[in-house]
């Protein structure tokens, strides 16, 4: 295996670490682009396109300062480790508020009950971070070995950073605070994973070593570094393996509820539009005329066939909602989706 040399140590540094002046060329490039990104990941997040948040992902330039801090961490730097971290922090900061900002503008009255693009990002599992493992170490890799550059705008694609901190925001203004932790959540996977992978690819291709050669600084490597964050991506782990678990329990919930709810519709010459579970809450929506069938009567048919322990949502056309809470025979009328 080809070991990095001199010149790409220096290539490496030049291109992760982001000066400290606000007005130098890797410091007005970062920011720009990422209030760009933000924009353009909300645009599409909002509109629920696909494609236009396909653009915010290339586009957004986080992946630098969460590399950088692996790259720093390697060899040692205390001021680069800082400085990417914070940057790291502000700039997620920074998207968030331009989501919640977008959100305010905005105002949908769904709050993203249906968007494709929300419900992408607030159910983070494991799968989710083993594919954050694999993309971080192409992107490293991808760094330390320049005939593979051309797979950088593929891993740009791949991990997804700016699209669930957007989601994050745009969730708030919508108070759907428990969401909106979700989709932080797999911010915080796949930065722990870029970072972790980073740290290890650069320490196996023997960046430390070659920056010395190069003259740059380099501190002395604490064998605790390691370990410290793959203990973090351990901790990570425990959310997302729970959010696997609800992920199935909620996917069973909603194969269940279906053909009671459309048994149940029938009664009215009703229609199922649509039949979901959310952290174990079954959510149905309703179309159809006047008189609606009894929400209390559907209420009694999920508890005949096992379901007794989940929530019940209805959303029946005209915009009402009626909540039927778990061991009751009473629904009441919400005057917007309980989130």
């Amino acid at each position: 295996m080809a070991r990095v040399d001199a010149d790409a140590a220096r290539r490496m540094t030049e291109a992760l670490f982001i000066e400290r002046s606000l007005r130098s060329p890797s410091s007005t490039r970062f920011w720009a682009l990422l209030v760009l990104a933000s924009v353009i990941a909300g645009a599409g997040v909002i509109g629920d396109s696909t494609a236009t948040v396909i653009g915010a992902m290339i586009v957004a330039p986080l992946m630098t300062p969460i590399l950088g801090s692996a790259l720093a961490l390697v060899l040692a730097d205390r001021d680069h480790v800082l400085r990417s971290v914070l940057l790291v922090l502000l700039g997620a900061s920074a998207v968030v508020v331009i989501g919640m900002l977008l959100g305010w503008i905005v105002s949908p009255p769904d709050a993203f009950a249906s968007n494709s693009q929300v419900s992408s990002r607030i159910s983070p599992r494991l799968i989710d971070l083993l594919a954050a493992l694999a993309t971080g170490t192409v992107g490293a890799f991808a760094l330390v070995r320049t005939d593979i550059s051309d797979t950088l705008p593929g891993v740009a694609i791949a991990i997804s950073l700016v699209p669930p901190l957007v989601v994050t925001g745009l969730l708030i203004t919508a108070h759907r605070y428990h969401d909106a932790g979700e989709s932080a959540l797999l911010f915080a996977t796949n930065v722990a994973a870029i970072v972790a992978t980073g740290t290890i690819v650069f320490l196996v291709y023997g960046v430390r070593d070659a920056a010395s050669e190069a003259g740059l600084h380099v501190g002395e490597f604490s064998g605790r570094t390691l370990p410290v964050i793959l203990g973090v991506v351990v901790l990570i782990a425990v959310p997302l393996t729970t959010g696997t678990v609800t992920v199935a329990r909620d996917r069973s919930l909603a194969a269940g509820a279906r053909p009671v709810a459309e048994a149940w519709a029938a009664t009215g010459k009703w229609q199922i539009a649509s039949v979901e579970a959310r952290n174990g809450i079954i959510v149905i929506g309703v179309l159809g005329l006047p008189p609606q069938p009894a929400p209390a009567a559907l209420r009694t048919a999920l508890d005949r066939h096992g379901m007794r322990d989940a929530d019940l949502e209805l959303h029946l056309v005209g915009g009402r909602t009626h909540w039927c809470p778990a061991d009751t025979d009473t629904c009441t009328v919400q005057e917007s989706p309980r989130s």
